[in-house]
């Protein structure tokens, strides 16, 4: 009992664990580059080449979109992996962080192959540290800490005030100095995380230095050499595809990706059950986080939306124009940053004062009622479409309703979700399950820039139904959900009790403590 005591008195950062700063600022400055960069994509890729964009239609565009936002949170699996019985998460995290700089440097460079390369340093980079960062805040606390929830929210809180950072850093420099200059203070953006992680790394202690479930030395002979195939089979293929050897559709590369996605998903998680020496506690819990994840896909593939379609809709059908200043169009997704700034605190308390008054409701409630908000957000595109549709620009007005319910919704779900995962899986498969907790932003996110790619601000007379089509699928998703954590609650429970069968299996191992 001793490790709980002494982790219910670490208090060093607004009332949570002092390693809570670490990743608090860490993430917010990967953030920061990320999101910034982000927002610059369609718009580059769309943008005229007189304009120093890359002229892509707008299907092309979202569905590299997609690929790439997919592509980032799909490397989160081997990511994870590698931290569980390789590296560890925190130096994950580090060189992870390192490969995001190198990516966001190349990016800063006028060339077309040189944009590619950048993307792809870039996913690689994020699929190491994006997991494991929202891991390692996991392993903090204990499993009946109820600051979890709340610490989670704080966490989220860094996360967006650095893509507000982002969003009005890469957004000026975009309309008023050039592309590129936004692409490198990305890189700038990263640099500091990577200096503040390594100043305040003695925080930690030692969560996260070691692999959890370590390979054997020839396991880990055998995974390198894999993992160095990979790079150069992906080396292979870009230097085919930039000298003209290999030509791809991204749409369809597009549609398959999300395919493969999907069933790498279904089929991983499937195998953690037959193949993880679960008890049948560990089993329940596993099914309830599987319910979060199902809803966590169809949110994203609504919410992701924000860098494709509705970013368009900002620059190419929305009235920017503040008496004489122009709005930069990156900086409507800055709504959202504010909104969950704004609103975080008040979300972490409630949580919190429920808890306490007994009513505490379940992750798969909480997932449900995200689903349904940001699907409502969609409500209000189906009208500002339909304005648009007359041949005048629209009031910003509706973007910034938009963002708001999107806002709340993320609120409900995005946050308690990943308290989900750190809560409902097994320790020992913590960094795995993190990484197909994220597959899910992939799947998301692909499925988003197909979405997008028939969201065309050339022919706004589509838009309409295509907006009420995903509110009605978001919100019919999320009854369905909200109907079946009636059952999933009770296994929810589950977490932190003990486990009799898990006892009589490991009656002569001991037993998993936390790492303090």
């Amino acid at each position: 009992m001793e490790p709980k005591k002494t982790q219910q008195q670490d208090n060093g950062f607004f009332g949570q664990p002092a390693g809570l700063q670490t990743l608090f600022f860490t993430e917010m400055w990967e953030r920061m580059s990320y999101y910034g960069m982000r927002a610059l994509l369609v718009l580059f890729m769309t943008a005229a080449i007189q304009e120093g964009g890359l002229g892509m239609t707008v299907a092309v565009a979202t569905a590299i979109y997609g690929l790439y936002t997919g592509a980032v949170y799909f490397m989160g699996l081997p990511g994870g992996w590698i931290a569980d019985r390789l590296i560890g998460g925190q130096r994950a995290t580090w060189y992870g962080g390192i490969v995001i700089m190198c990516g966001h440097i190349v990016l800063a460079i006028p060339s077309n192959t040189s944009f590619f390369l950048g993307l792809i340093l870039v996913v690689l980079g994020t699929g190491m540290l994006k997991p494991n960062i929202s891991a390692l805040v996991g392993q903090l606390y204990d499993d009946g800490d109820d600051r979890r929830d709340a610490g989670y929210t704080l966490y989220y809180m860094g996360i967006n005030i650095g893509s507000l950072i982002g969003y009005l850093v890469t957004g000026y420099l975009m309309e008023n100095v050039g592309w590129h200059w936004a692409f490198g203070a990305a890189a700038v953006g990263m640099a500091f995380g990577l200096l503040q992680y390594r100043a305040t790394l003695p925080k930690l202690g030692k969560v996260g230095v070691d692999a959890p479930k370590p390979l054997s030395p020839q396991g880990q002979r055998l995974s390198w050499a894999v993992i160095v195939l990979f790079l150069v089979a992906l080396g292979t293929v870009f230097v085919a595809t930039t000298t003209g050897a290999m030509t791809i559709d991204p749409v369809a590369i597009a549609q398959y990706v999300a395919l493969a996605a999907t069933i790498v998903f279904f089929v991983y998680y499937l195998s953690i059950f037959i193949f993880g020496n679960l008890t049948k506690n560990e089993a329940k819990r596993l099914g309830a986080l599987f319910l979060v994840c199902i809803a966590s896909i169809c949110f994203w593939a609504g919410f992701e939306q924000a860098g494709s379609s509705l970013n368009l809709f900002a620059r190419d059908l929305t009235d920017r124009m503040v008496g004489s200043f122009e709005i930069p169009t990156a900086w409507f997704q800055m709504l959202n940053s504010g909104f969950l700034i704004a609103l975080s605190p008040f979300f972490a308390a409630l949580w919190v004062n429920l808890t306490k008054k007994m009513i505490n409701p379940s992750y798969g409630f909480k997932s449900a009622l995200g689903l349904i908000i940001m699907a409502s957000g969609f409500i209000v595109m189906f009208w500002a479409s339909q304005a648009a549709a007359s041949g005048m620009k629209v009031s910003p007005n509706w973007l910034v309703a938009v963002y708001f319910l999107h806002t709340v919704g993320e609120l409900c779900l995005s946050p308690v979700a990943l308290s989900a995962v750190s809560k409902l899986a097994p320790r020992r498969m913590a960094g795995q399950m993190m990484g197909i907790f994220v597959l899910t932003y992939s799947i998301g996110s692909l499925m988003a820039g197909l979405i997008a790619g028939n969201l065309d601000p050339e022919n706004v007379s589509t838009m309409p139904d295509m907006y009420m089509q995903i509110t009605l699928f978001g919100i019919g998703v999320g009854v369905v959900v909200f109907f079946i954590a009636l059952k999933t609650r009770k296994w929810e429970e589950l977490a932190g009790q003990p486990d009799p069968e898990h006892v009589a299996i490991n009656a002569n191992e001991p037993m998993d403590k936390p790492k303090l």
